[in-house]
């Protein structure tokens, strides 16, 4: 009796994998036969996505636990990292092309000493806009090995 009822069972989910197939197909065939009956050069029309089965429960409730009240604007205001002025990556560059004059130096020597000697993190262009800065006040000049050396004329940077 036991062997039965499986055998019942395989043809009842063979009968259905069977149908699904039919339907499957003939979905596929029509859209081809509609594909095949537009003109050419029409545009395509999107397709409709599947219709979604209902959903068998309701969706349990998420709760959120609340924030905490915001802080006074003061105390945020001093928590958070204020941004420099403007000047201070060429004020710094200055500073460190005086500790190697008369001596040039690369953008990459310059990052090198901003890390070390201040514990700054300068990106290279960050660096070159400086330098063109310096430049145009006379502070610095360009060598020919691609070093950057201090004058000592000029404006102060800032």
């Amino acid at each position: 009796m036991a062997k039965t009822a499986l055998d019942q069972l395989q043809e009842q989910i063979e009968a259905i994998r069977r149908e699904a197939y039919a339907a499957g197909y003939a979905a596929a065939m029509q859209a081809v036969r509609d594909f095949a009956a537009r003109p050419a050069g029409a545009p395509v029309p999107a397709a409709s996505p599947p219709p979604r089965p209902a959903p068998t429960r309701a969706a349990p409730v998420v709760r959120r636990p609340r924030r905490a009240p915001a802080k006074p604007a003061a105390a945020a205001a001093k928590a958070t990292a204020q941004r420099p002025r403007r000047g201070t990556n060429a004020q710094m560059i200055v500073e460190v092309l005086q500790a190697i004059a008369p001596r040039g130096a690369r953008p990459a020597e310059i990052r090198q000493a901003l890390q070390r000697d201040k514990g700054v993190d300068v990106a290279f262009t960050s660096i070159r806009h400086a330098l063109g800065q310096l430049q145009a006040k006379n502070s610095v000049e360009a060598g020919d090995d691609r070093t950057w050396r201090y004058l000592g004329s000029g404006a102060p940077a800032g």
